[in-house]
């Protein structure tokens, strides 16, 4: 042993002292971790479940011990049977929840409200609520949604505009749809009293993360419109629509849906943008901005309408 110590010495010694300082202090840097070390490391990692935390733990421990990485990924692949296992298990858990669930059962939605009042040189009140419902079943999804939104100015009504929709989706698998629509709209302020639409087409999950979504829907409607002032219209029209949502933090979302109709003579379309911070709970505060478009219009009225609010939104 001393013999192969000197063999070792010599070599080192007649390069110098500067050449022995640095291979000392290369050996030295090289961290030495016990097996059950990196083991813990990588556990902890992967029961968290979330993949960008796997995925930078991962690499750490191999860029700190690049001599263990072979059993780094020995351990990981471990780990990561174990994790597709669970969320195997978890979903089938999941879906027999569904499929047992009743027709009253798994219904998620929102309620939407704000209102404005104002005195003096002019006196404003304005109403604005709307709601939201879905129910997500194994095939099948199905939304219903309606919006109220009314304002007054100096004893006039200056806005009037309603909806109401219902839309049921039959998924064909997790990106693609089928969709069906019905839809009663009323909008004075854009110049008609009523308007009927029954569509149908497909939809398609554009993007899918951790992060948002972004759905894309197209196909074709047909509509009836009883404009103020002239004869009621009935239409052949093609339907656009798409629909995004993306967390921005853990308490701050963003949210865009919009939809066109092209018909012959009249495009109509509709835009509505919205930041959301979470409050309390499952209260929000949501700041929006609408656009509402209708070509075909009467010349008194203007053919574009935007509002921006800021409203109180309740999550369940």
């Amino acid at each position: 042993m001393v013999r192969r110590h000197h063999a070792l010495l010599i070599p080192l010694m007649a390069l110098g002292t500067p050449a022995l300082a640095e291979a000392a202090t290369g050996l030295a840097a090289r961290p030495i971790a016990p097996a059950d070390t990196i083991a813990a490391m990588l556990a902890a990692a992967y029961r968290t479940g979330d993949d960008a935390t796997i995925k930078a733990v991962v690499g750490v421990a191999k860029a700190t011990f690049p001599d263990d990485i072979a059993e780094i990924d020995r351990l990981s692949a471990g780990n990561a049977a174990v994790l597709a296992s669970s969320r195997r298990d978890e979903q089938l858990a999941e879906q027999a929840r569904i499929a047992a669930a009743t027709f009253f059962e798994i219904w998620k939605g929102e309620l939407e409200a704000g209102a404005s009042r104002s005195t003096g040189s002019s006196k404003v009140f304005g109403f604005y609520a709307s709601a939201k419902l879905s129910r997500d079943g194994l095939r099948w999804r199905q939304t219903f949604a309606g919006r109220i939104d009314y304002q007054r100015t100096d004893g006039e009504t200056t806005t009037d505009r309603m909806l109401f929709a219902y839309q049921p989706n039959y998924k064909w698998n997790d990106d693609l749809y089928s969709y069906g629509l019905v839809q009663y709209e009323r909008d004075r302020s854009l110049g008609y009293a009523n308007r009927e639409t029954i569509g149908a087409g497909l939809g398609i999950t554009a993007y899918k993360s951790t992060a948002g979504t972004l759905n894309l829907e197209g196909g074709p409607a047909v509509r009836e419109t009883d404009f103020i002032g002239q004869a009621a219209r009935t239409t052949l029209a093609a339907r656009a629509s798409l629909a995004a949502r993306f967390s921005l933090s853990p308490t701050l979302s963003f949210s865009q849906d919009a939809s066109v109709f092209l018909e012959s003579g009249d495009t109509t379309a509709t835009s509505t943008t919205a930041i959301d911070t979470r409050l309390i709970g499952r209260l929000k505060a949501r700041l929006s901005y609408n656009v509402q478009y209708e070509q075909d219009n009467l010349g008194s009225r203007n053919s574009l309408d935007t509002i921006g609010r800021a409203t109180l939104v309740y999550s369940f």
